[in-house]
């Protein structure tokens, strides 16, 4: 199962929850893990409460890592200037595995499937969720 969402870059914060669930849903699944994956290497896949100063406060801090005007060597390469957004995602990586029971996603109460896009542009992003089911 897969799903496409439309970004903004620099690191943009898409809730995906609620899709997720969708796909949950389609599966017929009840029990397992879902894994929930991105594809490309300049987003990951997190989870955490969907609230603008979390969000500000994790930007602010992966800016001090690897600032978006730093000077990468990806940047030799004459393609892109995303060298920040390569680092950004291999931190946070682009996957995650989700406890399901009973049909549901076990999330406590704030958490929340969060896609982060940290391209120097605006991107249709691929998702694809993996269902595994459980005995």
């Amino acid at each position: 199962m897969k799903f496409f969402i439309e970004t903004k870059g620099l690191s943009d914060f898409v809730n995906i929850t609620e899709k997720v669930k969708e796909q949950i849903e389609n599966s017929n699944i009840e029990n397992g893990a879902v894994l929930i994956f991105v594809l490309g290497t300049t987003a990951a896949i997190t989870i955490m409460e969907d609230e603008s100063g979390v969000f500000a406060d994790l930007k602010d801090i992966l800016e001090k890592i690897a600032p978006e005007k730093g000077d990468y060597k990806h940047h030799l390469t004459g393609i892109d200037n995303n060298g920040a957004a390569h680092i950004k995602s291999a931190l946070l990586k682009p996957d995650i595995l989700i406890p399901l029971e009973k049909g549901k996603l076990c999330l406590g109460t704030w958490q929340q499937i969060i896609l982060i896009d940290f391209d120097e542009k605006p991107r249709t992003r691929e998702v694809l969720i993996k269902v595994l089911k459980t005995e």
